[in-house]
């Protein structure tokens, strides 16, 4: 059936402009498009259609509203047009042309012509029933109307829906042309902005909804499935447009301490900046300081150190701590040390890092004073921030290998560059006003009196914090407006790793300052470090600060929040301030280099900088004041509003001194005094005497029942109202609205969609949908508007930059939501949930206005002039605009407000009492937009006005209303039951009662005693509940009813557990009581305790009108008043649920660890199981102590149970003690509160496999009746599934795993290895061990290991390296399903029907399943193809997990549950630690419920025990005895127990009562202990049963402290049908390291498996096979024993199938394989944090079967002893350093010192080669350096005492590291180092062949080069490089060195022993030296000699040579002229 309505032409318009027309039927209402730019006739010529299924009444309005669309937004009404459609229900067909009516039902002109049709059709337009709507023809998209409906049962919908909804109800809509619905919903102009970058056209959608009241009648629709599980949504939707939501939660939960551990390890630092220093790291946590050891003459010092810092501070304070690591050279008791530079980093940051934790990063170490300077070195470090509950992951430790990339894992957050520029931060304060007194006025009247001067009682000065460094203002005395114009200089390395900034106004005084209020700026709010962002800046602009109230004490209670801690609760100051940043450029010349804190002063900023100042209104008025406290019921009560200090009567304006009046804001004085002549308890004003009235006339409290007292406001409701001046940024304020409106429906959205999944209703996909498509329109509607946001004036340039990128990034949203919507789909529902949950951080995020406007607004209850208790509402959600959307969301709404107590008197009880609650109605606006200010307000009263006004006065607001309508009505709570409620009493029950309040009448319910699960099943009745204002308006906005549950004690008054909001259904007097809407149906209600919840309500309520006819008119309660229960009504047949019989049997096995009652001992207990009034009894155990099992196992009862499995009640579980006399003590109690998983379900028979029924629902397990259940954790996936006839099947609800194909398993006999091809992805994560194949007939590397070497650690290791291995393959697998889901999804988007979604599903599976496995069979060749990998030698492996065993099991309950029993008083959220000590005792058993009767199939299968009923083949549960051997690998990361920070850990080991202390082999200052131990211990089950393994702290004086503890239930272990007892190992072998455990073999193994299991096998066949159950497995047969003969043998073949038992049909299960497990150690004392972990295993034999072997030897390997000999040949090139006397020539006295890591102080040095004078030396010299190295960690061990005071050893490991550096000698000074090169003995660069190859690039590009490992190799000879860092911090070459390496082992050493230097044996020879070496004045002939001869003999020759020319020119020129004489005269 549906209607179609054809909207064709609307004539005769008026004007021009854009119409848009809005149909509405039955309340869903669509929009057309948009007819642009019509000015006569708009065509519209469009078809809506909506499908119908109620009952078709022809009542119906149609309502049609025209709109003329003129400005851009603002919508005008043109008309309505209404009519009845009694005529087309009978006729089927209409047409018509009608005229509209305006507003005031005038006919108008203009004119409609539409065509409506009815049409009852065949199914195909839409079976519209249990919400799922099937594919209707015309509709491609599968998008359904349910998208946006709320997930309410139709009734809580009241009227309307919350603006913005653009679909009402659930009715699907379909539109022609199949464009799915959302098109009918987009409208509004195409923009055609410049700046609009977007692809196709995306309009924003208008609301409507305030010129839509009239059609706001929403008839009463359908809901699949009304109930929903304590909905969170169910008072928080739906609220129409008079009333807001109220707040669910109480308490303010900033201000109270927690506990907080940090965790910070110093492993090493490197390229420390500076020659030979002895460096030391400093942590410093706030205040608290530790020290690392000193670790002399090196640059790159191993540390490894471990500290703990404990702390216990609120969260605000924890995250502002700076961590300051900082490294100070040579620093010693006598001096401090100089810095070499330091790192900064606020806790914040590091808790937000994913698992708050840092892990193996370097930080990047910068010197403060300098800041022109480069990096000075990095530290590596882990740091972990714990809070109470977080657990660490830590990754696992293991021999990790240094893969050292610096660059690559700096410590720093995502996204921050690694190269931090330095910048200034620039904090300008400029004034503050409205400061509180901060002194006693006594003082100032002496002073008065005697000076006669008057001053201002405050001193204030500003401080600024940031990065650990203050910085503060000048003092302003007396000055209440003090100006300061100053600005506080930081400089900071940007981006800075702290995150606020911390302004305080302080009030100077000589004894001590105190903080007047404080603001914090959060650096990432006022930045963006997009690509487009913008460097922090903020305002000018004026911030608000809040604290205490402002009456001066002397001792204020609630000064903490002046700091900024909690909640302020009054107005203290505005200050004006600035914050601006710059980047320096640290090369000009100029620049200061220090980053001290500076403070400058700056110039005044103009008055108009931050906005003109305007007027502004505030109005508000009570019109019920209910929940009065009754300690302060007794007296008259006041209500004061305040903004700012305007409306604070008591204490607000603090006046000026000076001669001026009150300087309201900052104009100038002239204006000032013109504009507010006086102050404001009387102000004058232009349009006459409007005084603001702030607080409401005193009235008494009238009681309402013995807690509360209500105000008796009835028809007359006060009025106040208040006029202040403030600048106006409304804009501000305006787009922080959008985006909260926004994120307020993202959040209903998500909470819906969380409910249906959580209730399991059908297409959690679609609701997902319809939110990510309203969130995108939302954003789109957003950009249109934030973009008229012109230049306003006092816009700063933050208010630009953040409108900029808020756009941005809400235009990204937009389509980011569009893109996700079509990813959503059944199977990722989940993930995308996660993903839209981002974007609702993120958008709450960018709400958050950083620059404040106009100040918060504080409603005050006081009574005799004090302050009682308060609200603080925000002023952005009360501010008014024209536009809907900007609007705050409780402006001119009527808002239940809850008044609590101020500051800490808040916390705990008292904050959970509500002092108050008022239902207020509040406005705030411009002066000159008042008119509005009465619109929301519930119609039907008159104002009154003040009397003293002059009557010319007609816009003076009222000081009351009276309400002159008034409607009666009755209530009719039904409230059924309560479950899972907080345990109030000391027996760990409650004797709860519900006090029902609405409006001023309350009732409670009858107290239930002894119960968490209250079933009060009463119906209480409010006869005449009166209510003010149209009937209509209170039918769409019924006030909201509050339930508090309280436990009644019989002494004193009954205490508060938790309190819940509802909404009642309403029918007015004309409406039928009837389907949809009536009756009723049962809500859960989530009850909250403060901010935790508390439990949950099961309830209905309804409000039905008292006609003319009085009550005979209602529907009839029909009660059963003679029943035993006397005057309580039930609750009535329509509401209360259908029940049917069930039958619940219960498995009594036994009672564990009961605690003493009264100091007396439990010896006769008993169980009594309760449900739904009916239960069973256990057997008496009749000795405790010698037996706590029972000894009948299985008892039934039968019980009627609702239908519908989530309202099924809890059934409770306790524990009596039988004491002498008959009587009982209640021991504890246990609540089960969802019975689901106990549900049992026949076995389906149809599937004779039940892998092909598990896998066709990709990962979901397909149960007899068709549900699909989320399957549990990876390890469960092998659940069965048609199982024998009376197991039960236990479905644990978790998250789905999605299992891959599992291929044949096929095991060659050469290779002995499992080849597991694939398993489920959390698996394959966790513990799938992937052997690597051998090449087949391949050779094995080098490295094939010596089977006698291997031993269990070998294995170990392996397994470790496995692991790791299997998480990267894991994350790249997880890369690659996401890529496949998004090709699925466009595949389904392309053709895929919704109505074959289940169909689909699984095929898309299986093709992708089939893609798979020939992926993996390519893969297998791969491996033996060409491509060969490196082969891994082959050591058998084990399971490593990194958690528990069980938790990777399900606790080991697959049938035998474990619940503890609870007593004494539940502790509250902040002392949640004492949960754990309420447990005092646990009862093992389980649970089976199924409806009756029962398939008889089940109880005729061979076999079947009646008595045990579904609980079949389940062991006797008898004593039995057990020996448990308890193996403890090693602990990591235990919390320093000593004052040193170390810790002498040993293990204890407790069982029932035996105890092995292992005291005497403590382990010295370890953090990280090896134990490497096993330990036996005989038990007997059941009475020892609980394993609890410890680790302490060994102390020399005094008892030793625990460290921490894990306790392991090994009788869950021994029973499971994991087979816990002792791992299955990968592979058999009967000797060497891998030897098997067990003492029955794999056979006997699986031959029990398969006799217990009813399977028919093992069957052995030939050539190596065995089938079991119709499986066949392959496997090897032969065996080799310890003298390596081969055997033939079935062993392995059994242990194939073992290793994949879960494969086998019906009772398949993975089997625990050979592991160990990772276990927390917890202290009781530190609850909730871990105090380190310990990996340990343990096996358990029964002593009935033959004893098992010797145990494992796991001891820690002992270090091997090595030798590694170094030879000093030859130096050359090294720098010279000194210049001679004589002859001034550059030379160098070198020798070569060299020492290993961690052993500086058997450091060796060569000779002296004196006076080289090329820089060659020649040394012929050899270390010997003795060492103990461990193979397997490549770790160095060294053995000693810490200082002279150690008691005893401590043992390092340290990677091993030679260190070698060149010297020169220098006779008198210090002997100057010129450069040294270190070795890292496994992985070093090959030594070059010559010198002249040997280069600076062996060192900087170590990470290319091929290294080589000293150990492998075991010698090596070639030359190496030393380098230095010049003064730029580069690298420079600064000589070379030959040297050869060799490394023996310590008997090779003995054999073969060599001397050290040149010594015996085995001596060098001397070296070939020249003879300068020798000094000048020993031989100085020599040395000229030398000189001649070598150094100058060619410029010897040469002077020579010049010197003969220059003779021979001498004498030519003396010969010349008397030769020519000779031959011109005697020629």
């Amino acid at each position: 059936m549906a209607l179609m309505v054809h909207l064709k032409t609307v004539a005769h318009l008026r004007g021009k402009g854009d119409r848009i027309a809005k149909v509405t039927f039955r309340g869903l209402s669509f929009y057309s498009q948009v007819a642009e730019n019509r000015e006569e006739v708009a065509h519209f010529n469009e078809t809506f259609r909506w499908p119908i299924a109620a009952g078709w009444d022809g009542t119906r309005y149609l309502q049609r509203q025209m709109y003329g669309f003129l400005l851009v937004f603002s919508c005008r009404l043109v008309g309505t047009f209404c009519m009845v459609l009694q005529k087309v229900a009978e006729e089927g067909h209409l047409e018509l042309t009608d005229t509209l009516i305006d507003d005031n039902n005038t006919s108008i002109k203009t004119s409609i012509t539409i065509e409506i049709r009815y049409q009852a059709m065949d199914g195909t337009v839409g079976v519209w029933s249990d919400g799922e709507f099937l594919d209707v023809p015309d509709d491609r998209d599968g998008i359904f109307a349910f998208e946006t409906d709320s997930l309410l049962s139709g009734q809580s919908h009241a009227s309307g829906t919350s603006p913005g909804r653009s679909l009402q109800g659930s009715i699907p809509t379909f539109r022609k042309a199949g464009k799915g619905v959302f098109s009918a919903m987009k409208l509004g102009k195409i923009k055609s902005s410049k700046d609009d970058h977007k692809k196709g056209d995306e309009p924003a959608v208008l609301d409507m909804e305030d010129l839509d009241k009239k059609a706001m009648r929403l008839a009463g629709v359908l809901d699949p499935d009304t109930i929903s599980l304590a909905s969170v949504t169910a008072v928080t939707t739906n609220v129409s447009n008079k009333r807001s939501k109220p707040d669910i939660k109480m308490e303010p939960s900033s201000g109270r301490p927690v506990d907080y551990q940090i965790s910070i390890t110093v492993i090493e630092a490197r390229q420390l900046l500076g020659l030979n220093m002895d460096p030391v790291v400093c942590v410093e946590i706030g205040d608290d300081k530790k020290y690392t050891s000193m670790k002399e003459s090196t640059n790159c010092p191993y540390y490894n150190e471990y500290f703990v810092f404990d702390f216990h501070v609120p969260p605000d304070v924890m995250f502002d701590k700076i961590i300051k690591l900082s490294v100070i050279h040579s620093k010693n008791l006598l001096r401090s040390g100089t810095l070499v530079g330091t790192f900064k980093m606020d806790v914040g940051t590091v808790y937000s890092q994913p698992e708050h934790q840092f892990y193996h990063k370097w930080a990047i170490l910068s010197d403060p004073d300098d800041i022109t300077a480069a990096c000075k070195g990095y530290i590596k470090c882990d740091i972990a921030v714990v809070g109470k509950g977080d657990n660490i992951k830590t990754p696992h430790k293991a021999n990790e290998t240094d893969e050292d990339d610096l660059e690559g894992n700096l410590l720093l957050p995502e996204g921050i560059p690694a190269e931090r520029q330095w910048a200034r931060i620039y904090v300008k304060i400029y004034r503050a006003e409205g400061l509180p007194k901060m002194n006693t006025s006594i003082m100032a009247n002496m002073k008065k009196a005697f000076i006669g001067e008057n001053r201002d009682l405050v001193d204030p000065y500003v401080q600024v914090q940031f990065a650990g460094q203050k910085g503060k203002t000048s003092v302003q005395k007396s000055s209440y407006e003090p100006i300061w114009n100053e600005q506080v200089v930081f400089t900071e390395l940007f981006p800075p790793l702290c995150k606020r900034l911390k302004v305080q106004i302080r009030d100077s005084d000589k004894v001590n300052d105190v903080a007047i209020g404080t603001h914090f700026i959060d650096l990432r709010k006022i930045s963006n470090d997009g690509d487009k962002g913008f460097l922090p800046t903020l305002g000018p602009a004026w911030v608000n600060m809040y604290g205490s109230t402002r009456q001066y004490t002397l001792m204020d209670e609630h000064q903490d929040l002046n700091d900024g801690l909690g909640e302020g609760v009054s107005f203290r100051a505005r200050l004006l301030l600035s914050v601006a940043v710059e980047i320096l450029d640290t090369t000009s010349p100029e620049i200061i280099s220090s980053t001290e804190v500076q403070v400058e002063s700056v110039s005044n900023i103009s008055e108009s900088a931050t906005g003109k100042i305007d007027e502004f209104f505030l109005f508000g008025s009570f019109l019920e004041a209910t929940m009065i406290d009754r300690k302060i019921g007794d007296k008259p009560i006041t209500f004061e509003i305040t903004i700012g200090n305007y409306g604070n009567q008591i204490d607000g304006v603090s006046k000026p001194s000076s001669a001026k009046k009150k300087k309201k804001d900052g104009e100038n004085e002239e204006e000032e005094s013109e504009l507010i002549q006086n102050s404001s308890e009387d102000e004058a004003d232009e349009d006459g005497d409007l005084v603001s009235v702030s607080s409401t006339p005193l009235m008494r409290p009238v009681i309402t029942d013995r807690n509360y007292f209500h105000l008796p406001y009835f028809e007359k409701k006060p009025c106040v109202y208040i006029k202040s001046w403030w600048q106006d940024q409304r804009r501000r304020l305006y787009n922080s609205n959008m985006m909260d409106k926004i994120a307020d429906k993202l959040e209903e959205g998500l909470n819906d969609v969380q409910e249906v999944i959580k209730t399991e209703k059908a297409f959690p996909e679609r609701r997902l949908r319809g939110v990510v498509e309203e969130l995108s329109i939302g954003c789109s509607r957003f950009v249109t508007l934030a973009n008229k946001d012109v230049n306003q004036a006092g816009r700063t340039k933050l208010d630009r930059e953040r409108l900029k990128s808020c756009m941005r990034e809400l235009d990204s949203m937009g389509q980011q939501a569009r893109q996700i919507r079509t990813q959503v789909k059944k199977n990722t529902v989940r993930d995308k949930l996660k993903l839209v949950q981002n974007f609702l951080q993120r958008l709450r995020f960018l709400a958050d206005e950083p620059q404040h406007s106009i100040p918060d607004v504080f409603v005050w209850m006081m009574s005799n002039n004090k302050r009682i208790a308060y609200a603080r509402i925000p002023s952005k959600d009360i501010l008014y605009s024209i536009v809907d959307e900007e609007t705050g969301k409780d402006c001119g709404k009527v808002k239940a407000v809850f008044l609590k107590l101020p500051g800490k008197k808040g916390f705990g009880h008292a904050g959970w009492t509500v002092q108050a609650k008022l239902e207020l109605y509040l406005w705030l606006g411009l002066n000159k937009q008042r008119k509005d200010f009465l619109n929301g307000l519930p119609n039907g009263f008159e104002e009154v006005k003040a009397a003293k006004m002059s009557p010319g006065l007609q816009s003076v607001p009222p000081v009351s209303l009276i309400y002159d309508m008034k409607q009666v009505f009755q209530l009719r709570a039904h409230m059924y039951q309560a479950r899972s409620l907080f345990a109030a009493d000391s027996s760990g029950l409650s004797d709860p009662f519900a006090r029902v309040f609405f409006s001023t009448h309350s009732q409670v319910t009858e107290v239930l005693s002894e119960t968490l699960c209250p079933t009060w099943d009463q119906l209480l009745v409010f006869d005449d509940v009166e209510l003010f204002g149209e009937a209509s308006e209170l039918r769409d906005d019924p006030p909201i009813i509050v339930v508090e549950i309280f436990d009644q004690d019989t002494v004193g008054k009954a205490e508060f557990i938790g309190r819940t909001f509802a909404k009642p259904t309403i029918k007015m007097c004309d409406e039928h009581y009837g389907p949809p809407r009536f009756p009723p149906q049962l809500e859960y209600y989530q009850i909250y305790r403060g901010n935790c919840t508390a439990g949950e309500l099961l309830a209905a309520f309804e409000l039905l009108q008292i006609g003319q006819g009085g009550r005979a008119d209602l529907p009839p309660i029909e009660g059963q008043t003679d029943s035993e229960r006397g005057p309580i009504l039930p609750v009535p047949l329509g509401i209360r649920p259908i029940l049917s019989r069930y039958r619940i049997e219960v498995l009594f096995w036994g009672l564990r660890d009961l605690k003493r009652i009264n100091l007396a001992q439990v010896d006769r207990p008993r169980v009594d199981i309760e449900c739904a009034g009916r239960g069973v009894q256990s057997a008496l155990i009749q000795n405790y102590k010698k037996n706590p099992n029972f000894s009948t196992l299985v008892k039934w009862f039968e019980v009627d149970l609702p239908e519908n499995e989530l309202l099924h009640p809890p059934l409770n579980i306790r524990v009596v003690d039988c004491r002498a006399f008959g009587r009982y003590i209640l021991v504890g109690s246990h609540a089960v509160s969802s019975l689901r998983r106990f549900i049992y379900s026949a076995p389906d028979k149809t599937s004779s496999n039940w892998a092909t029924a598990a896998k066709l629902m990709n990962g979901y397990m397909v149960l007899a009746n068709g549900g699909s259940q989320p399957r549990s954790s990876p390890s469960l996936s092998s659940r069965t599934f048609s199982r024998p006839a009376g197991d039960i099947m236990v479905n644990m609800d978790s998250e789905a795993g999605v299992r891959k194909m599992d291929t044949v398993v096929k095991l060659d006999a050469t290779s002995d290895a499992v080849v597991k091809v694939d398993m489920t992805e959390e698996e394959s994560n966790k513990d799938k061990k992937k052997k690597k194949k051998k090449k087949k007939g391949g050779v094995e590397e080098e490295e094939e290991t010596d089977e006698s070497v291997l031993d269990w650690w070998s294995k170990y290791f392996a397994s470790i390296e496995t692991l790791k291995e299997t998480l990267k393959a894991q994350e790249a697998a997880q890369a690659e399903a996401e890529e496949r889901e998004d090709l699925e999804i466009a595949a389904e988007a392309a053709d895929i029907k919704p109505d074959d979604l289940l169909l689909k599903g699984s095929r898309i599976k299986e093709k992708g399943k089939e893609k798979k496995s020939s992926k993996d069979k390519k893969k297998g060749q791969a491996v033996d193809g060409p491509e060969k990998r490196p082969v891994k030698a082959r050591v058998d492996e084990l399971m490593v997990y990194n958690k528990e065993l069980e938790s990777e099991y399900g606790n080991f309950e697959d049938w035998l549950h474990t619940f503890n029993l609870y007593r004494g008083k539940a502790g509250d959220a902040d002392e949640q630690a004492m949960d754990d000590d309420r447990i005092v005792g646990r009862f093992k058993g389980s649970l089976c419920m199924y409806k009756l009767p029962l398939s008889e199939e089940i109880t005729r299968e061979a076999g079947f025990d009646p008595n045990m009923g579904m609980f079949q083949s389940i062991p006797h549960n008898d004593p039995i005895n057990v020996l448990v051997r308890v193996y403890v690998v090693r602990a990591t990361d235990l919390h320093p127990a000593d004052i040193n920070g170390k810790a002498d850990p040993y293990v204890v080991i407790k069982l029932g009562k035996s105890e092995v202390k292992d005291k005497e082999n403590y382990i010295s200052k370890q953090l990280n202990p090896v134990f490497g131990k096993s330990f036996d211990i005989e038990a007997t089950f059941p009475m020892e049963s609980m394993l609890s393994v410890s680790v302490y702290d060994w102390d020399l004086v005094g008892t030793d402290d625990l460290i921490g503890e894990t306790k392991i239930d090994l009788e869950n272990r021994f029973y499971s049908k994991y087979r816990a007892t002792c791992g299955i190992s990968s592979n058999y072998s009967v000797h060497g390291y891998n030897v098997w455990r067990d003492p029955m073999k794999p056979t006997q193994v699986l031959a029990k498996l398969c006799k217990d299991g009813k399977i028919d096998g093992p069957h052995y066949g030939p050539g190596g096979k065995v089938k079991v159950a119709s499986r066949i497995f392959t496997g090897p047969t032969e065996i080799e024993d310890e003298n390596g003969k081969e055997k033939q043998t079935e062993e392995h073949l059994a242990l194939t199938v073992l290793n994949h038992w879960e494969e086998i049909p019906r009772v398949g299960c993975k089997l625990v394989p050979e592991h160990v497990e990772t276990r927390p150690l917890l202290n009781p004392d530190k609850p909730g944090i871990e105090q380190g972990r310990i990996e340990m295993w343990v096996d358990m034999f029964p002593m009935d079967m033959p004893a098992p072997g010797p145990a494992i030897d796991i001891s820690p390997r002992k270090p091997k002893r090595y030798e590694l000999r170094v030879i000093i040949w030859n130096t050359d090139e090294v720098i010279l350093e000194d210049d001679d006397y004589f002859t001034g020539e550059k030379s160098s006295d070198i020798f070569v010192r060299g020492w290993l890591k961690g052993q500086q102080e058997d450091k060796q040095d060569t000779d002296v080669h004196y006076h080289s004078l090329t820089g060659e030396g020649n040394f012929n010299w050899r270390f010997v350096f003795p060492f103990d190295y461990l193979m397997a960690e490549e770790k160095i061990v060294i053995s000693k005492k810490e200082s002279m005071f150690s008691w005893d050893e401590t043992e390092y490991k340290i990677p091993p590291r030679l260190t070698l550096q060149v010297w020169d000698a220098d006779h008198f000074s210090a002997d100057d180092f010129l450069g040294a090169i270190e070795l890292d003995l496994n992985r070093f660069p090959r030594g070059a062949k010559t010198a002249k190859q040997c280069s600076i690039d062996m060192i900087r590009n170590e990470q290319e080069l091929p290294t080589i490992s000293i150990f492998k190799q075991k010698r090596v000879k070639g030359w190496w490089p030393f380098v230095a860092r010049d003064e730029n911090d580069e690298m420079e070459l600064t000589g070379k060195v030959e040297a050869e390496l060799h490394l023996v082992t310590a008997e090779e050493a003995e054999k073969s022993p060599v001397g050290l230097g040149r010594n015996e044996p085995d001596p060098l020879e001397k070296p070939n030296r020249p003879d300068t070496t020798f000094l000048w004045f020993l031989s100085p002939l020599k040395a000229i000699r030398y000189l001649v001869c070598n150094r100058y003999k060619w410029l010897i020759i040469k002077i020579v040579l010049a010197l003969l020319l220059l003779i021979m020119l001498g004498l030519f020129l003396y010969s010349m002229p008397g030769y020519l004489v000779k031959k011109l005269l005697g020629a």
